[in-house]
Parts: structure tokens; C-alpha cells; sequence
């Protein structure tokens, strides 16, 4: 059932197609390996991905469920979460969690090695994800022991403005993207979204009890990842990679801080849709 696309693994396809992130490929191969090669683990896989627009949280997600699930995203085995298309209204809560309840339930009893995605955390309605905390931790029983060998990925713009702000001050401090550690961001971004009463996170017991294996943070991009970015996404449309046209499109973003622009302000989420404008 597990699909293993190409030859490629997961560790080489991070290190090929994801720009920049150094971070999230060590922390995201080791819970991966840890994960699969535990055959009784006693609780699911938790991760949580953080960091603003353009970075790569989606694209990771779908390559981590594309190299455990045949099918990747098509897969009957994983399940996405959008709280803007499943669950729009703060007065129908009640109501959500016992939804998010059932289907979560259900697709457990159905397969335990499911994959659950939660995108846009941060637009969550507090209190609602909750109910899943049950099927995240050691304890449960009710279902077999079947649910620990799921995985559960969160995905979140919380924290970004925080990671962007600290790569910033560590820019000016002369330590290189490469140089920054977990411990360097963990604390910044715990406050930004397990603090802040309008995530989805806010005063969760999710956080209370530890349930989250690994905290993934995406650093903001500088030009020559855009430029990476561009030149990879000419060569997936068959075009022609023109040093001029790779440099214009990356010229073409805006970078922050105002003066020096130095990051991204929207990662590599455009370069697709300019491309076109110069061809």
C-alpha cells in the first residue's frame, strides 16, 4: 500500500525540489525514519509545520505523503483539513467537533497508517482541534492499537512573522540561514501560536500535553532560492532556462526589510504564475 514514487526517497527528493530549508529536511527525515522503522510505535506521528507564505509546508506535506502512500494526495488514505472549506462557522462548533470526531474515528478504524493534514491552523477556530487530542497520544485504546501508526501534520502561517524577524536579527548578526538552530526559533514560535487567542492551537491541550513530535520551522527565502525556484519551475514547464528570464523573475518579487531585501515576502509562491509574463 505504501507507494514509493520513482527511485527517488523522500531524503533525496528533499534534498533535490525543497530550496532552502535546511531545518525541515533534518527534522522531517528524522521523524519519518524513526516513525516507519518502529513497528509498534505507541503513539501516532505529530508534526507541525510553521512559517510564512511560499516557504514549503505544502509542498512538503504532499511529498511526505506522496512517498508514503501510493497516490500521494489522491490517496483514499489521507484526509485534508481546511477550516475555511470544512469548518467556515465559530456557531457551528459543536457541531464541527463531533464531525472531526467521526471522521477521524472512522478513517482510523478503516486504515490505521492514514495520514491527516490540518492546513491553515491559524484560521482554526480555538477549542476544535481539540477533539482530536484523544487519537494523538499513548493512551488510547477504545480503537486497537491500530491509530498510533497514523501521522497527523499541521500546517501553519503562525510563527512565520517570528522566524522571519529572528533569521532577520541573525542575518544582522552575521550567522548565516545555515547556521540557525531549532533551539534558536522553538521558543519564539511556541509564544506566536500556542499564545495567541486567535490560533487554532490557542490553549490547547494539544500543547499541554506534549503531543507534538516535531515543531518544523520554515526559514523565509532569499533571492538565489527564488532564483532556484524559477529555474525549476521553467524546466517542469519545458522552457527554455534563460539566465535573464530567471534573474527578471526573481527581480520581480518583493524582498523585505525595505531597504536591504534581503528575504522574500512571499517565498517562491508566485514564480509559477510570472513566469508567463516574460515568454
Amino acid at each position: 500500500r505504501a507507494g514509493h514514487a520513482g527511485s527517488c526517497s523522500l531524503e533525496c527528493d528533499l534534498a533535490l525540489n525543497l530550496v532552502g530549508q535546511p531545518l525541515v529536511r533534518q527534522q522531517v527525515m528524522k521523524g519519518v525514519k524513526e516513525f516507519l522503522e518502529n513497528r509498534n510505535p505507541v503513539k501516532p506521528l505529530v508534526m507541525s509545520f510553521h512559517g510564512s507564505t511560499g516557504t514549503g509546508k505544502t509542498f512538503v506535506s504532499s511529498m511526505l505523503v506522496r512517498y508514503l502512500f501510493r497516490g500521494g494526495l489522491q490517496s483514499p488514505y489521507v484526509h485534508q483539513f481546511s477550516p475555511i472549506m470544512h469548518f467556515p462557522h465559530a456557531e457551528r462548533l459543536e457541531q464541527y467537533k463531533e464531525n472531526l470526531k467521526h471522521w477521524i474515528q472512522g478513517n482510523l478504524t478503516n486504515c490505521g497508517r492514514s495520514a491527516f493534514l490540518f492546513e491553515e491552523m491559524d484560521k482554526m477556530h480555538p477549542g476544535l482541534i481539540d477533539v482530536i487530542i484523544p487519537f494523538l497520544g499513548p493512551s488510547w485504546v477504545v480503537y486497537g492499537t491500530n491509530y498510533r501508526k497514523a501521522i497527523f501534520i499541521f500546517i501553519s502561517n503562525a510563527g512565520g512573522e517570528q522566524i522571519n524577524e529572528m533569521t532577520l536579527d541573525l542575518w544582522r548578526a552575521r550567522k548565516d540561514r545555515e547556521e540557525i538552530s531549532l533551539q534558536d526559533l522553538e521558543p519564539a514560535i511556541s509564544k506566536a501560536v500556542f499564545e495567541n487567542p486567535q490560533s487554532g492551537f490557542w490553549k490547547s491541550g494539544i500543547i499541554n500535553n506534549h503531543l507534538i513530535d516535531y515543531i518544523v520551522p520554515f526559514l523565509p527565502l532569499k533571492r538565489h532560492h527564488v532564483k532556484q525556484c524559477v529555474t525549476s519551475e521553467l524546466v517542469q514547464q519545458g522552457l527554455e532556462v534563460r539566465l535573464g528570464v530567471v534573474q527578471e523573475v526573481a527581480d520581480s518579487i518583493p524582498y523585505f526589510p525595505e531597504e536591504e531585501k534581503i528575504f522574500s515576502s512571499t517565498g517562491c509562491k508566485t514564480v509559477a504564475s510570472r513566469i508567463s509574463f516574460f515568454f
